[in-house]
């Protein structure tokens, strides 16, 4: 759910999509590709907002909500369409009840919107057969009734009314049905549940199953229709919600505003962080902004924790289950979302201040006193222990340093052991470092792999005696924990932080550049095992004939004749012999 607004504040156009990129994307193309209405309005967006719902059902509601209460300019498409239903109680003496897709302020009283048609309709249904109530139009009271002027209709006679218009019910027991159905609009269906239930099991015991089986459909379907939602709760509840996410350097909030059990009013809000700001203190600033930009606030507040300030009149809660805790998730779920979207927008438009908040993130994850200016990251490759390679990959400034990538053939390890190989590798890669440029070495070391490879590795700096100069730790790719020496529990990260986006970039950034490395290895040894073992084929002979054919398929292909061509006859039947028996 996204919405538009301009200079002034003002919301101008709200809109739903499943991929919220794809659909927003489609409004900033060149402006050639929309048509003028869409060019208009794109013309007048200075800001955009969105919230996050659980399913399209909510989201449909949601968007209906924001658009009755905003009335975007540029949502014409909406004025024309229907809107969703209502029930209708109306302020008669004899009320009616009825299905509509107008509010009219008439004293009438109005339960919903309702996101399905049939739901509404099965509700009105179960009233139906359970309350005689009214379906006529006329206007019916005490000088109508006393005039009898009327005459009973058809649903009298099959007893589907009672007969309000002759006066055959009192306008006392007609109101109590009301009071009955109003409490169900308004959620008190545990009442009717279990009055329904005492009914059913008293009729099973009497051996009346007709009686009991009718009230276990009753049951059902009021359990069905009544099936707590999100967004439309069948609960009438009052209530606002804050919620808030945090990094180092920021605090993006998310606020909902519930009335009747609905979605009013929901806005995103981000925090510039000051010197070792509490996060009591965060949502206490944020609940100010609210109250001054949206009016007093709720009796009642929804809230992960309480502030640092009480206010007169609120109610703070911290829910721990049921419906309350359901809207508390769904606000987190939003204000996870904007932090995200925040962060990707600084990693285009401010790189430098992304970057120095990632490695302030990461250095805050691990526990480093030093922030990890300097990474290197190794990976082992190998297939079957054919072609055993490993790659060391370098992060300067949070950026991959390129020019200091170094990869490495494993020289002393036989077959496919890659703990061995590890130990190997990182032992020759600090060996040589403490050589050239002891001053220079890593903050942090990362490991691909699990305790055995990162034990292995912690052997080698302590074989070199740098293991208390820098912070090593493994990343085990199966479940993305972050493995410490000597920590028996992993580290899981959140995976929408800044520190799991930059230490998976650089274990990936690894994998990519040693299996690479790997793929080339294995590319020469397949050319070189087929020609260059052939007798009196040369590194040059190998050249000429895969420049000219291409690929050793069509080596193998070609006719003898044009081998002898270039390399002479005697050479060309045994190039051919050999590709031959290789099949």
């Amino acid at each position: 759910m996204y919405r538009y607004y301009d200079a002034a504040g003002n919301v101008i156009y709200v809109g739903k999509a499943k991929d919220l990129h794809k659909r927003v994307a489609q409004y900033f193309v060149p402006p050639e590709r929309l048509n003028i209405k869409t060019r208009v309005l794109v013309s007048r967006i200075a800001d955009a907002q969105y919230s996050v719902v659980d399913s399209e059902a909510d989201a449909l509601l949601l968007e209906n909500n924001l658009i009755k209460q905003y009335k975007p300019k540029y949502n014409i498409l909406l004025k024309d369409s229907k809107t969703y239903p209502w029930i209708c109680v109306t302020a008669d003496p004899y009320p009616k009840v009825f299905l509509t897709r107008r509010v009219v302020q008439n004293g009438s009283r109005y339960f919903g919107p309702y996101s399905s048609v049939m739901h509404a309709r099965n509700l009105l249904d179960f009233f139906a057969r359970n309350y005689p109530l009214r379906t006529c139009h006329f206007k019916i009271d005490s000088d109508t009734i006393l005039r009898g002027k009327m005459r009973p209709c058809l649903d009298y006679h099959i007893g589907k009314c009672k007969g309000c218009c002759i006066g055959a019910v009192s306008m006392e027991e007609y109101n109590g049905w009301i009071g009955e159905i109003v409490s169900l609009l308004k959620g008190g269906v545990g009442d009717i549940l279990r009055d329904l239930e005492v009914r059913m099991h008293a009729a099973a015991e009497d051996l009346d199953f007709e009686t009991a089986q009718g009230c276990k459909l009753k049951i059902d379907s009021l359990r069905k229709h009544y099936a707590r939602s999100v967004i439309s709760s069948a609960r009438d509840l009052n209530c606002d919600v804050f919620s808030l996410v945090s990094d180092s350097l920021e605090s993006y909030g998310n606020f909902l505003r519930i009335r009747g059990g609905s979605i009013v009013q929901s806005l995103n809000l981000g925090f510039k962080l000051g010197i070792e700001e509490e996060p009591a203190a965060v949502l206490s600033t944020f609940i100010a902004e609210i109250e001054a930009k949206f009016g007093e606030l709720s009796r009642e507040i929804i809230v992960p924790f309480l502030p640092d300030v009480e206010i007169g009149g609120v109610e703070f809660r911290i829910p721990v289950k049921g419906d309350k805790y359901a809207l508390l998730e769904l606000s987190v779920k939003n204000a996870k979302e904007f932090q995200l979207a925040n962060l990707k927008q600084k990693e285009h438009s401010h790189p430098d201040e992304y970057r120095a908040m990632a490695l302030e993130n990461l250095r805050q994850a691990l526990g480093m006193e030093e922030t990890p200016e300097h990474m290197e990251c190794f990976d082992n490759s190998n297939i079957q222990g054919t072609n055993p390679v490993a790659a060391c990959v370098v992060f300067r400034g949070g950026e991959p340093s390129k020019k200091d990538y170094r990869k490495f053939k494993i020289k002393t390890v036989v077959g496919a052991n890659d703990y061995a190989s590890m130990k190997e590798i990182v032992n020759r890669r600090y060996t040589r470092m403490l050589e050239e440029a002891p001053d220079d070495l890593p903050q942090l070391i990362v490991i691909d792999g699990g305790k055995g490879q990162l034990n292995f590795a912690w052997q080698a700096l302590c074989e070199l005696g740098i293991q208390d100069r820098l912070t090593v730790v493994g990343l085990a790719e199966r479940m993305e924990e972050v493995i410490r020496v000597g920590d028996p529990y992993p580290l899981f990260l959140d995976r929408n932080s800044q520190a799991f986006r930059l230490i998976t970039h650089i274990r990936d950034e690894a994998h990519r550049f040693g299996i690479t490395f790997h793929r080339s290895l294995r590319s020469k040894q397949q050319t070189h095992s087929v020609l260059r073992e052939i007798k009196g084929v040369g590194e040059q002979t190998e050249q000429r004939l895969l420049i000219h054919f291409g690929s050793v398929a069509r080596i193998a292909a070609a006719p003898v004749e044009d081998l002898a061509g270039l390399v002479g006859p005697a050479l060309a039947r045994r190039i051919k012999e050999r590709l031959n028996e290789n099949g």
